[in-house]
């Protein structure tokens, strides 16, 4: 079974966008590669509880087992030493990556506090759009009981688009919800 969002795209979403940048092939019109979600914890440092929690957020989040994340060099500013955990990740590809987003367009984001929208400047000039969530509460599988604090997390959308303007066209076409 194909999720919606991957349906929607080969349906819609590639038919407007070889009209709107005229492409020549199929194959240049932008697609999803991956969604990496990332939660950064410096508090992991002096409390290794707030890194098993984190990781079962993310993993009841994304359905997928993150990777957690160490420090590549040590700063002493930050009490910091090389090799300590300070975080997870995940990758999404494939299936997981198209319900993720769906979720994430349509029940996710509606659910922040005076919502109006997501800025549509967060491109990184290749393409790729990248999205800061202050709390991981807005997602339906987190239970507010059983969360011990609350945390951000950085949720990068990678695509396969050349420029911004092709990126954003391709995402508004999904349904993502930028801001007027």
């Amino acid at each position: 079974m194909t999720s919606r969002l991957k349906e929607k795209y080969n349906n819609e979403v590639v038919d407007y966008l070889m009209e709107k940048f005229e492409y020549k092939s199929v194959m240049e019109v932008p697609k999803l590669e991956k969604i990496v979600i990332n939660i950064g914890l410096g508090e992991a440092k002096d409390n290794p509880k707030a890194l098993e929690s984190a990781i079962n957020d993310l993993t009841m989040i994304s359905g997928q087992k993150p990777l957690v994340t160490t420090a590549k060099k040590s700063i002493a500013n930050f009490k910091l030493r090389e090799g300590s955990k300070i975080g997870c990740k995940v990758t999404l590809r494939g299936e997981k990556m198209y319900d993720f987003l769906d979720k994430l367009m349509n029940v996710a984001l509606p659910r922040v506090r005076d919502f109006r929208g997501i800025k549509s400047t967060a491109f990184d000039g290749r393409g790729n759009y990248a999205l800061g969530l202050k709390e991981q509460l807005i997602f339906p599988e987190i239970e507010y009981d059983k969360v011990d604090a609350i945390r951000g997390m950085d949720i990068v959308i990678v695509t396969t688009a050349n420029t911004d303007e092709e990126a954003k066209s391709f995402l508004e076409r999904m349904g993502m919800p930028f801001a007027k």
